[in-house]
C-alpha cells in the first residue's frame, strides 16, 4: 500500500472521528495541539499514520480525552509507526526519538504515577509536555527595561500565599513585549523551581485559543492525567495543582480578559506573567508594565548589540538618526539593525536615507519575516469597521495630536461615538492618549500606516469630503472663539455669545475657553484656513483672519501670524477688496515686525498697505500703514526716517473722528516717543508718554476697560523706560511694576516679561541685589522660552549682575 492511501480503520479514521465528535475545525484542533493544520489533515488522510508520542498527547488534550481515550488513540498510532530494529535483527520499543508537535527531538518517557504524585488526578509534570510549553529562547542583545525588570523582580518575591502576583505586560505593538516577558521568565527562572512554561494564546488570530484549550495543554504540563472535560472544572483544577507550587506561566499574546481569567491562579506563589497588545483593564489586582519606546540612547544601544561597536562608532550621527527614523520603536530598530547586519559591508547612512522617504519606510522597515507593517496590521484587522475608519482617518488631522471632535469630523461620526472608538484605538496599542487632556496621537510609523490604509480604503472623494467637513466646521468655530478677543464685542463675548459657531451647545463660552480652544486646536484651525484657501473661499480666509486680530496680540510669540495674515491679503486680493488688502497687509506688516523679526519683510508689506490703502481711500489705514512701516524702519536703525513717519502717522490719526482713530493715536504716539528715546532724546520721549498717559486713564472711547488697560500697561512701560533713560532710578521702579500688575489682569507674557526685564536693571541700578537677581533670572527664563530676541540681552544683565556680586 502506497504512503498517499488511507489506512482503512487506522489512526487517520479515529482521529477524525474524534475531531468531529468534538466539533472542532481542522483549525482549531491543530491550534489547540500545536501542529501545523497540514500536519493534521496528513494524519487524518492517513498519510502520516504513525505520529510521536507526544503529538498523539497533544491531540488528545486539545480533544479533552480521558485516560482511557487516549490509551486508545495511542494504540490506534503505535501500530503505523515503523520499528526500528535492534542489532540483532528485533524491533524496538517505540520511544520518545522523534520530533514533537514543536520539532524538538529527543526526550524522556512520561513519568508514571508511582514517580511522583501531587493533587488527585495529577502526576508529577508530564515532561513531554512541559517541552511543548518550554521558554523561548531569551534573546542575547536584549536591551534596556531595567526599572520594568526590577519591579518584575520585586512582585516575584512577594509572599502573599491568598495573592499569587500576576502581571500584565502591554503597549502598542513593536514595543517588544514578548520578548521582554521572556527576558524577565528566564531572569526569574530561578525563583520557580517546578517550571517556567510559556503559552502563546494567539489573541491576534481571527479564532485565539479558547480558555479550555490553553487550560488542557496547561493541565498536561503540570502532570495532569485525568483532564476534565468542563472549562470550570479544568480551571478548578489547574488552581490545585499550582496551590503547592512555585511555578511560572507566561501567558503570551492575550486577546481579552476573558481568554486569561480561567488561567489564573487562586493561591500560592506562582507568578503569571501577561501580555498583550491590549490593557486588559478589565482585570482586577493585577501589576501593569506599559512599556514605553525606547530612550534615544537605548535605541543605539539596540543597535550596537546587533550589527558591533565598531560600525556606530564610524557613523555616530547616522546611527541616531536612524533611531530616529525608527520612531525608537523596538521592533523597528531591531528590524533596522538585522538589515544591517545581513549587509555587512552597507552604511548605516545609505539605511537612514531610504528611511527619510516616508512613503516608503515601511517598505524598508522589513527583514526576513520581520516586518513593521505586518505587526500594525495584526492590530489592525482586530478592529470593528467604525473603529478602523476612526485610526485611518484622523491621520488626515494636522498637527502632532487631535481631539475626539477632529476624529469625529474626519469619520463622519457623533463625537461621543468617535471617543468610544478612539479610546478602543487607545486599548488596542494603535493610539496613544494624552495624560491630561482629550486629546490623541500615533506615533510615526502608525501615522504612516494609517495612511497607506487610508489610501487602500477610501477614494478620492471620501478623503476630500472627510477633509472639507472638517476643514469647514473648525474654521468656523476658530472665527467665533476669536471674535471674544475682538474689542468692539468684547463685552457680548465675555457673556457668554457663541454666535456663529457651528455647534452652539458645545461653543467654547468666554475668553478663557476661547483661548484654551484656539491653542489646543492651532494646528487644525490653520489646517483649515489654508484649506480654505486652496479651495476658494477666500471669504471665509479673510473673515477668520479679521478674527484673530485681537487675539493675535494676545499671542504674539506665534510665528503662524505671518502665514495667516499673509494669506488673508491673498484671498483679499483673490475677492477684489483693495481696502481689505490694505488691512491684512497691514496686520502682515505687525506679525513680520513682532512674531518673526523680518524687518525687511516688514516695511515692504507697510509699504504696499499703504499704497491699498490710498487706492482705496481709507485713511485710517492709512495711517497705519505709516506706523507700521515706522517700526520696521526703527528696527533696521534707520531712525530718522522712523521719526519722520511716525509724526505723520500720529497727525493722520489726530485728524481723524472715527472710533479707531483714539487707539490709532494712542498706538503711534507710543511708537514716536520710543524712537525719540533710542535717538537720545528720551526727554521728548517722556513728554509724549506723559501725554499717551492721560489719553488712556480718561478711557478709550467706545472700548472696554480690558483694552485700556492694555494701552495703559504699553504706555507705563514706556515712562518707566524713559526715566531710567535718564537715570531717574528710583521713578521708574513704579510705572515697570504698574505694568506686571496690569499685565497680570490680562496676560500678553510677550509684553510682560520685557517689561520684567526691564525692572530687574532698574534694581540693579538701585543697588537691590537679590531683588534684581530673582526679577531677571524670571525674565531670562520666560524670554527663553518665548524665543524672544531680547533673552540675549537678560543673559547679559545676569552676568553684569553676577560680576558685580563678585567684586563686592
Amino acid at each position: 500500500m502506497g504512503t498517499d492511501t488511507p489506512v482503512t480503520g487506522g489512526f487517520g479514521e479515529h482521529l477524525l472521528r474524534l475531531r468531529t465528535d468534538a466539533r472542532q475545525s481542522q483549525e482549531e484542533l491543530a491550534h489547540a495541539a500545536g501542529v501545523s493544520v497540514r500536519a493534521l489533515s496528513d494524519m487524518e488522510r492517513g498519510r502520516s499514520r504513525g505520529p510521536q508520542r507526544r503529538t498523539v498527547a497533544a491531540l488528545a488534550a486539545a480533544l479533552g480525552l480521558d485516560a482511557s481515550g487516549t490509551e486508545e488513540l495511542e494504540r490506534a498510532a503505535s501500530r503505523g509507526r515503523p520499528r526500528a530494529r535492534r542489532a540483532g535483527g528485533e524491533p524496538a520499543a517505540s520511544s520518545y526519538g522523534g520530533a514533537g508537535p514543536t520539532g524538538e527531538a529527543g526526550g524522556k518517557p512520561a513519568v508514571g504515577p508511582s514517580e511522583g504524585a501531587g493533587p488527585a488526578g495529577a502526576t508529577a509534570p508530564d515532561r513531554s509536555f512541559r517541552h511543548t510549553l518550554a521558554l523561548p529562547r531569551d534573546l542575547r542583545d536584549f536591551t534596556a527595561r531595567g526599572p520594568a525588570l526590577a519591579r518584575l523582580a520585586a512582585l516575584a518575591g512577594q509572599s502573599d500565599p491568598d495573592r499569587p502576583p500576576v502581571a500584565v505586560v502591554c503597549g502598542q505593538p513593536g514595543l517588544g513585549k514578548t520578548a521582554f516577558a521572556v527576558h524577565a521568565a528566564h531572569t526569574l527562572a530561578p525563583h520557580f523551581p517546578d517550571g517556567q512554561f510559556h503559552l502563546d494564546l494567539r489573541g491576534m488570530d481571527l479564532h485565539p485559543t479558547p480558555p479550555r484549550d490553553a487550560l488542557a495543554r496547561l493541565l498536561r504540563a503540570l502532570g495532569a492525567t485525568d483532564v476534565p472535560a468542563d472549562t470550570d472544572d479544568r480551571s478548578g483544577l489547574l488552581r490545585s495543582l499550582l496551590r503547592d507550587r512555585r511555578v511560572l506561566l507566561l501567558l503570551d499574546n492575550a486577546a481579552d480578559e476573558g481568554q486569561v481569567r480561567p488561567l489564573l491562579p487562586g493561591e500560592g506563589a506562582s507568578l503569571t506573567l501577561i501580555t498583550s497588545r491590549r490593557a486588559l483593564a478589565g482585570l482586577e489586582a493585577v501589576h501593569r508594565t506599559e512599556l514605553a519606546l525606547l530612550r534615544r540612547e537605548e535605541a543605539i544601544e539596540l543597535l550596537t548589540r546587533i550589527i558591533g561597536a565598531h560600525r556606530i562608532t564610524q557613523e555616530a550621527q547616522a546611527a541616531r538618526d536612524l533611531a530616529e527614523l525608527c520612531g525608537h520603536l523596538p521592533l523597528a530598530v531591531r528590524i533596522a539593525g538585522q538589515r544591517l547586519a545581513a549587509r555587512p559591508t552597507e552604511h548605516i547612512t545609505k539605511l537612514a536615507t531610504q528611511l527619510a522617504e516616508q512613503g516608503g519606510r515601511l517598505d524598508t522597515l522589513k527583514a526576513g519575516s520581520l516586518e513593521v507593517r505586518a505587526a500594525f496590521a495584526l492590530s489592525y484587522r482586530q478592529l470593528s469597521p467604525q473603529a478602523q475608519t476612526v485610526f485611518r482617518r484622523s491621520c488626515l488631522a494636522d498637527g502632532p495630536d487631535f481631539s475626539p471632535q477632529t476624529a469625529a469630523l474626519l469619520a463622519d461620526l457623533p463625537t461621543r461615538t468617535a471617543a468610544r472608538y478612539a479610546e478602543d484605538l487607545v486599548d488596542a496599542g494603535l493610539l496613544q492618549s494624552h495624560p491630561t487632556a482629550d486629546r490623541y496621537r500615533y506615533h510615526d510609523l502608525l501615522r504612516l500606516f494609517a495612511a497607506e490604509q487610508l489610501a487602500e480604503e477610501d477614494g478620492p472623494e471620501e478623503i476630500a469630503a472627510a477633509e472639507d467637513r472638517a476643514a469647514r466646521w473648525t474654521l468656523r468655530r476658530a472665527t467665533a472663539a476669536a471674535l471674544h478677543f475682538e474689542a468692539e464685542y468684547g463685552s457680548a463675548a465675555e457673556q457668554g455669545d457663541t454666535e456663529g459657531d457651528p455647534d452652539p451647545a458645545t461653543a467654547p463660552v468666554g475668553r478663557d475657553r476661547a483661548r484654551a480652544w484656539l491653542e489646543e486646536e492651532r494646528a487644525q484651525w490653520l489646517g483649515a484656513l489654508r484649506h480654505a484657501q486652496s479651495t476658494g473661499r477666500h471669504r471665509q480666509v479673510v473673515d477668520a483672519a479679521e478674527a484673530m486680530h485681537w487675539f493675535s496680540d494676545a499671542t504674539m510669540d506665534w510665528e503662524l501670524w505671518a502665514e495667516v495674515f499673509r494669506r488673508a491679503a491673498d484671498s483679499a486680493r483673490a475677492l477684489g477688496s483693495t481696502r481689505e488688502v490694505a488691512v491684512q497687509l497691514n496686520y502682515l506688516a505687525w506679525a513680520r515686525n513682532m512674531c518673526v523679526f523680518d524687518y525687511v519683510g516688514a516695511l515692504a508689506a507697510a509699504d504696499t498697505a499703504l499704497e491699498a490703502a490710498r487706492e482705496a481711500g481709507d485713511e485710517l489705514q492709512v495711517g497705519w500703514a505709516l506706523g507700521y512701516g515706522a517700526g520696521a524702519l526703527q528696527r533696521l536703525g534707520r531712525i530718522g526716517e522712523a521719526v519722520a513717519r511716525l509724526r505723520s502717522s500720529v497727525a493722520q490719526f489726530a485728524g481723524l473722528s472715527c472710533g479707531d482713530s483714539r487707539l490709532a493715536e494712542l498706538t503711534a504716539l507710543n511708537a514716536l516717543g520710543q524712537v525719540l528715546r533710542m535717538d537720545g532724546r528720551p526727554e521728548e520721549a517722556l513728554a509724549i508718554h506723559r501725554r499717551s498717559e492721560t489719553l488712556c486713564r480718561a478711557g478709550i472711547p467706545g472700548r472696554p476697560t480690558g483694552v485700556s488697560n492694555s494701552y495703559l500697561a504699553l504706555v507705563s512701560q514706556n515712562v518707566g523706560n524713559d526715566l531710567a533713560a535718564l537715570g531717574r532710578w528710583s521713578e521708574a521702579e513704579a510705572p515697570l511694576r504698574e505694568v506686571l500688575t496690569l499685565r497680570a489682569a490680562n496676560p500678553m507674557s510677550f509684553w510682560s516679561e520685557t517689561a520684567r526685564l526691564e525692572l530687574g536693571v532698574v534694581l540693579r541700578h538701585l543697588g537691590r541685589h537679590e531683588e534684581a537677581l530673582e526679577t531677571l533670572t524670571a525674565a531670562h527664563e520666560a524670554l527663553v522660552r518665548l524665543n524672544h530676541p531680547r533673552q540675549l540681552e537678560a543673559a547679559a544683565e545676569l552676568s553684569t549682575l553676577e560680576a558685580a556680586a563678585s567684586t563686592a
